[in-house]
């Protein structure tokens, strides 16, 4: 696998745990111990990327703690404090049809049921109560709006979405 390939952010490096070369770690994932489930890691900081093998984890308090191939003591460990956990996209499990990534989302047109192109999803957003679209307006929408925030609640807000067509159908008012 190239260093080239698309990345998927999975987590972040936290502290040195222990004199060992061990390492605090922070899941992304829906279920945190599936961060787990993918080998080899890729550790990022400043752009620069590195594979590496996670050799041992375990639960610890309320999160994770890993050690590292060639991770041998907490000076080792230290560097990587901070650094971005990533996984190719290749590793991700191939999901059940009509489900999909985020990161699939991202670039598709976003149109109301009435034939209004509201602009493209550039970003999603957690809120814990439900997940939005961070949609980027055309500039000539005609409603001065840069950015519309859309709650992603499927059947009332988000009413379809169509990964071949490149576009997500919402009922959603543009003045919105």
């Amino acid at each position: 696998m190239s260093q080239e390939q698309a990345k998927f952010i999975a987590g972040k490096l936290g502290a040195p745990y222990g004199i060992k070369g061990w390492l605090k770690v922070h899941s992304f994932t829906d279920d945190p111990e599936g961060i787990f489930d993918f080998s080899p890691w890729l550790i990022g900081q400043q752009g620069n990327w590195q594979t590496v093998e996670v050799v041992d984890w375990r639960r610890h308090n309320k999160g994770f703690i890993a050690k590292l191939a060639n991770v041998e003591d907490r000076d080792q460990a230290n560097v990587l404090t901070n650094a971005e956990i990533a996984v190719f996209e290749e590793q991700l499990p191939d999901l059940p049809d009509g489900e999909f990534y985020w990161r699939d989302l991202i670039g598709l047109s976003v149109v109301t049921n009435k034939g209004y192109d509201l602009g493209k999803v550039d970003d999603m957003l957690e809120t814990g109560s439900n997940d939005v679209l961070v949609v980027k307006a055309n500039p000539n929408d005609g409603f001065g709006k840069g950015e519309r925030l859309i709650p992603y609640l499927t059947e009332s807000v988000v009413l379809k979405v169509d990964l071949d067509a490149k576009e997500v159908t919402v009922d959603w008012d543009p003045s919105f």
